[in-house]
């Protein structure tokens, strides 16, 4: 049975990074945009990091454009979005597919993983949340919707 740790996926800045470099840590793995309403869950998800990184927590955001559009920038654009508007520290990822045929692996996993509402896979839109265990198993998936803020009982019991 696979676990998050099986998989890669390419940094921001082009290196690809095996997952297993965050093997013991809880993970908010989550699928972001520059120009979507939720995007001002950046600076929740930065305050996450910002308040659990030294306890275990990797908050890990992957780029989409698979939904309105929405993060039509290239690599360089996003992080400099990122990093001026919300000071974000945390890894930034590659921009990716979440759903389809050419869905990244990391993420037809996690779907699979932990279904939406009515056991529906596919994800709805930008900013959907998916909380890992220290052991690598999805233990939870967030809605867009759910405020960063709304997770550190959640997250606070798997630390």
């Amino acid at each position: 049975m696979p676990l998050v740790y099986d998989f890669n996926a390419r940094a921001l800045s082009g290196t690809e990074t095996s997952l297993r470099a965050f093997e013991g840590k809880v993970l908010l793995i989550v699928n972001t945009a520059s120009e979507c309403g939720f995007t001002p869950q950046y600076r929740g998800l930065q305050q996450l990091h910002r308040d659990y990184e030294a306890r275990g927590l990797a908050v890990l955001a992957f780029p989409c454009n698979q939904f309105g559009r929405q993060e039509p920038g290239e690599a360089e654009q996003i992080a400099e979005f990122c990093e001026t508007n919300y000071a974000v520290t945390f890894p930034l990822f590659e921009k990716i597919e979440v759903n389809g045929v050419d869905a990244h692996p990391l993420f037809r996993w996690l779907k699979s993983e932990a279904p939406g509402l009515l056991g529906t896979e596919r994800i709805k839109w930008n900013f959907t949340k998916f909380l890992i265990g220290r052991d690598g198993r999805v233990v939870r998936r967030f809605a867009p919707n759910t405020k960063p803020e709304e997770l550190h009982d959640e997250i606070e019991r798997l630390l």
